[in-house]
């Protein structure tokens, strides 16, 4: 419970000297949760491309690959922030999966804005909850620390996607992004999923061996949670004849957009008929029998099996490679799964837990 304290009063100092120079509370915030990131770049503490990060503080390592699938422009991105909210023992991770004409665009406006948006969200739920005579964040009587998290994540979500649809840059009526995003903090794992992405953590049993628990869920328009929601806004949901199987969002009339998700950002023109931005916001405290939790867009699970996964993972020797290898597997695995079928985009981070150092 120290260690949440420390971080929560460290990000309000850090955010509050940023505040001190602006008019507008909640404009405050968020430009110096802004300068945050602008200084965690300018110390390298901020990757957006394939790679690795050691984290010394967090005892974290993480391996990040992305690989353009056959249909253009890569519109998979991702992002690692090491000492998020200027605490060592916290680290970001995310991937986002674009798609439509300019899903690129929004899947890297989504990545720039998100981590930003998430520390300003943080503080003012803090600030909100500190507004209670009753709380008292040491004895942790009234808060936990997910539940500040989820209550952040929410109004993230809710912000960013209300900002994309202003956004003149690019239009994103016909085009969105999923996102699937973790926080660690010490031992406590925050996942925040919109989306059709996946995360999958490896952990071992009794005898040793590795095995998968899913822990986030694919939300697809086939589950029947999220057809019965977009079906009482009436939307569609139904499969094209070439497509057995793969159930699409589509418009009351019209053969658009076709979506293969049931959540997203953008993608306004049928936020009207059932698709939402919300996240799905669960926790997990890490055991040290827990030794990685996998980030990847639906391409590498479209043909790689939760066990296959953890299986390459844990199997590569040196985990600087490990996305890379597991992207790498994917591609095979499309060529002779997915025959005359264009692959998709695949990416790919790696988030290993313990401090033993990579080989």
């Amino acid at each position: 419970m120290r260690q949440f304290s420390s971080l929560l009063n460290g990000l309000a100092r850090a955010l509050s000297v940023g505040g001190e120079r602006k008019n507008g509370g909640d404009d405050a915030g968020r430009e110096a949760a802004e300068s945050l990131a602008k200084d965690a770049k300018k110390k390298d503490l901020i990757l957006c491309s394939s790679g690795s990060v050691h984290g010394d503080g967090s005892k974290s390592f993480v391996s990040v690959f992305s690989q353009r699938g056959k249909k253009g422009v890569n519109q998979d991105c991702s992002v690692v922030w090491q000492e998020f909210g200027f605490q060592e023992d916290v680290i970001f991770c995310g991937v986002f999966d674009g798609h439509g004409p300019w899903g690129h665009f929004v899947a890297r406006r989504v990545r720039d804005s998100l981590p930003s948006s998430l520390l300003c969200s943080w503080q003012e739920t803090l600030a909100l909850t500190s507004l209670d005579s009753d709380f008292d964040l040491e004895s942790d009587k009234k808060v936990q620390p997910f539940d500040v998290w989820k209550q952040s994540y929410l109004r993230t979500c809710a912000v960013i996607d209300k900002e994309l649809e202003q956004h003149r840059g690019f239009d994103s009526f016909y085009s969105g992004t999923t996102a699937l995003t973790v926080v660690k903090q010490g031992e406590l794992i925050v996942i925040a999923n919109v989306g059709d992405s996946r995360a999958v953590l490896g952990t071992s049993l009794d005898d040793g061996s590795l095995v998968p628990v899913q822990l986030t869920v694919d939300f697809k328009p086939s589950l029947p949670q999220e057809a019965e929601r977009i079906r009482q806004c009436k939307g569609r949901v139904f499969c094209l004849h070439d497509e057995p199987g793969v159930h699409r969002v589509w418009l009351p009339d019209g053969e658009t957009p076709g979506l293969a998700m049931s959540r997203s950002f953008g993608d306004y023109c049928v936020k009207d008929f059932g698709l939402i931005s919300v996240p799905e916001v669960t926790q997990r405290h890490i055991t040290n029998r827990d030794q990685f939790i996998i980030l990847a867009t639906d391409g590498v699970w479209d043909v790689i099996s939760n066990q296959e996964a953890v299986e390459i993972v844990s199997s590569t020797p040196e985990r600087e490679k490990s996305a890379k290898r597991l992207v790498e597997c994917a591609a095979r695995a499309w060529k002779h799964k997915r025959r005359g079928v264009a692959m998709d985009d695949c990416s790919a981070i790696c988030l290993f837990f313990h401090c033993s150092s990579p080989s």
